[in-house]
């Protein structure tokens, strides 16, 4: 039998602490995105006999089944998770909440493993569970400790009082992390879906915008990816997607609050750094203060918060949030590098001068976060790191944190060959943006430096104990 224990320390009470850990959400901000897991079936509760079976990555990433039960359960103290089906011989992990003062407390992850084949097993693979373990719980408490905090800033500009939130696009990695992230804050999440399912409204045709009288806020996400070859119909399509369902939820909102009911406080839309053009080849930096850029992207952005207009002239809070290049492993471009990089393909692309305007993913739903529950941001709000990065330098350190050479650089011609505009717009252009809002209002970044913020995302942090 072999023992693992991790222990952190938070500025919330143990009621608080163990809540977060029943809440709704608390499971899937605990996953990484760099090993994920496949929910096969979730109890909704962490009590005595509760079942969670998921599918997983096994040895040479061959998919396994693991099942496991709950047991052990005090409340406000202690829950087990047991494994009854699993890649491990046995497999037993004691989450335990101990109150340091009424206001901090401590919470203790001990895991009591045995790996298969004995001896043999340990031989090959002990060293390999533990340093995985070790990256595991870095992350999970990272996770933990920033929701913690941003559930603070919600006590600070709201006086604690628990949010009725919408949010559209929550299919994608973006959504997902955030709809987790809100619940497991105590808030209530909706969202609005083209199909049915659990705490969801559908939201089909465009002008049949979904009941809002009880939404205290609305971020709207969804949009069709313009991570595709633009034709012109594309294009035509990738404006429609942004332009006509914002317009028409900015209105739904406008016409409630001009018939004196109950109305949404704020619209949050999602927008993207592409509204300043190509602006980076100087060196110039660009924040919310700055005109509109050329090109396709620029009018698409101009368009889509020009479509907030109905709601802003109601007086209702609007934030544009535009978004930068957003660092996950299961989703965006950096998805679609990992696999050329890790085989030693990567390099610069052309001259690797342009900018890149990047943001973790915890940061962007962080930061999402911070602008549903923080009344004093309105406007555009730019949502990337304070460090942007030119292409040569994001790739050397994704070379890095991946041990391989970063020597190929990729020629402009072969791009333009085989995605036309739409890679001169994102690939072979860039922007140098600041996140001014972002940093007069205080919101605490998770990660300032790309290294940093590759490592945490792609599970390969720099351990003492690795």
């Amino acid at each position: 039998m072999t023992s693992f224990q991790k222990q952190l320390t938070l500025p919330i009470s143990a009621k608080e602490l163990f809540q977060w850990h029943e809440r709704e959400g608390a499971f899937e901000r605990l996953c990484p995105p760099w090993d994920p897991v496949k929910v096969l079936h979730k109890d909704d509760h962490i009590r005595d006999g509760a079942k969670v079976r998921l599918q997983v990555k096994g040895p040479m990433g061959i998919p396994m089944s693991l099942e496991v039960i709950h047991e052990g359960y005090q409340k406000g103290k202690c829950f087990v998770d047991r494994q009854v089906k699993g890649p491990f011989k046995s497999w037993r992990h004691q989450h335990i909440v101990e109150p340091k003062d009424e206001q901090t407390a401590t919470l203790t992850d001990l895991i009591n493993y045995e790996l298969p084949l004995g001896i043999l097993g340990n031989i090959g693979g002990g060293q390999m569970v533990k340093k995985r373990l070790s990256q595991l719980f870095h992350y999970r408490h990272q996770v933990m400790q920033h929701d913690v905090l941003l559930h603070s800033l919600n006590a600070q500009y709201n006086q604690g009082q628990k949010l009725h939130v919408a949010i559209s696009g929550a299919s994608g990695f973006i959504g997902q992390a955030l709809t987790a992230l809100f619940t497991t804050g105590g808030h209530k999440v909706t969202i609005f879906s083209r199909s049915t399912g659990l705490n969801t409204r559908v939201w089909k045709e465009i002008e049949q915008v979904p009941k809002l009288d009880d939404i205290d806020v609305v971020i709207h996400l969804a949009g069709e990816s313009i991570a595709q070859r633009w034709t012109a119909r594309k294009k035509q399509s990738i404006m429609n997607s942004r332009v006509d369902r914002t317009q028409a939820l900015a209105q739904a909102i406008a016409d409630l609050k001009k018939a004196g009911k109950p109305a949404p406080k704020a619209l949050i839309c999602a927008s993207g750094v592409g509204f300043y053009g190509d602006c980076s080849h100087d060196g110039t930096k660009v924040d919310e203060n700055s005109p509109l850029g050329q090109g396709f992207l620029a009018e698409v952005c101009q368009a889509w918060e020009e479509a907030c207009k109905p709601a802003r002239e109601q007086g209702i809070r609007v934030v544009n949030a535009r978004i930068g290049v957003v660092l996950a492993p299961h989703g965006g471009a950096l998805a679609k590098l990992l696999l050329p990089f890790s085989l030693g393909l990567g390099g610069p692309i052309g001259q690797g001068k342009q900018w890149m305007s990047w943001v973790s993913l915890h940061d962007v739903v962080g930061a999402l976060y911070f602008c549903a529950v923080n009344q004093n941001l309105s406007g555009p709000v730019n949502l990337c790191s304070p460090t942007a990065v030119t292409n040569t330098e994001f790739s050397k350190a994704l070379g890095r944190v991946l041990s391989r050479p970063t020597i190929l650089p990729t020629p402009p011609f072969a791009l333009k060959l085989a995605y036309g505009e739409m890679a001169q717009e994102t690939i072979l252009s860039g922007q140098r943006v600041e996140p001014s809002k972002l940093l007069a209002q205080g919101y605490p970044f998770l990660h300032t430096t790309l290294e940093a913020a590759l490592r945490f995302e792609l599970g390969r942090v720099k351990l003492s104990n690795n």
